[in-house]
């Protein structure tokens, strides 16, 4: 049998094979709508971008399955645009990625330093420098198309720093990003 990922030494960390070889099966019967078995198991493109794998010694080399949640994570997407389309027409697709674009522009056009909630005096969170810079070429990419990939958003890494931005809620609105961004491939 072939190992659909390469793994790490035994001595280094790298995820649970079971756990990514049975998400794996499950999104494979998923997207081919064979999952009427496993009616508990329904997969979105949402549910594939935050899948987490526990960590095992001489696991899946992380990296490597990243990129595989990646790829999913667009076709996922993709068939769910597919899928809209048919629903709701082109027009109001389209309408709908421009009014959740718009929403996030407000956001992302706020002043420097005030574009999202503080953690906290104490808390440590994303260094509000590194993210404001990074929602200057969000801004970017919405206003005029400039060259930004979901890639680039996925693997946006912000130094940390203690009073920073909300963690959670600058996650939040790069998901939506994401999504926006899949919506009008």
């Amino acid at each position: 049998m072939s190992v659909p990922f390469p793994r790490t030494r035994s001595s280094i960390l790298g995820y649970d094979v079971n756990e990514v070889d049975d998400f794996l099966r499950k999104a494979r019967q998923a997207y081919d709508e064979r999952d009427a078995a496993d009616e508990h198991f329904v997969l979105t493109s949402d549910l594939v971008r935050h899948t987490a794998f526990s960590m095992q010694k001489g696991g899946y080399y992380a990296p490597a399955v990243d990129a595989a949640l990646e790829r999913l994570e667009d076709a996922f997407a993709l068939r769910e645009r597919d899928r809209a389309y048919q629903e709701a027409g082109d027009e109001a697709w389209y309408a709908n990625a421009r009014s959740r674009a718009g929403e996030i522009l407000l956001r992302l056009e706020r002043p420097e330093g005030q574009k999202f909630t503080k953690a906290g005096f104490l808390r440590v969170g994303y260094h509000p420098k590194d993210v404001d810079a990074f929602c200057t070429g969000l801004v970017e990419y919405f206003r005029s198309g400039a060259d930004i990939t979901t890639a680039d958003v996925r693997t946006a890494v912000f130094r940390s720093r203690r009073g920073g931005y909300d963690e959670a809620q600058v996650d939040a609105v790069l998901d939506a990003v994401v999504d926006v961004m899949l919506a009008v491939r």
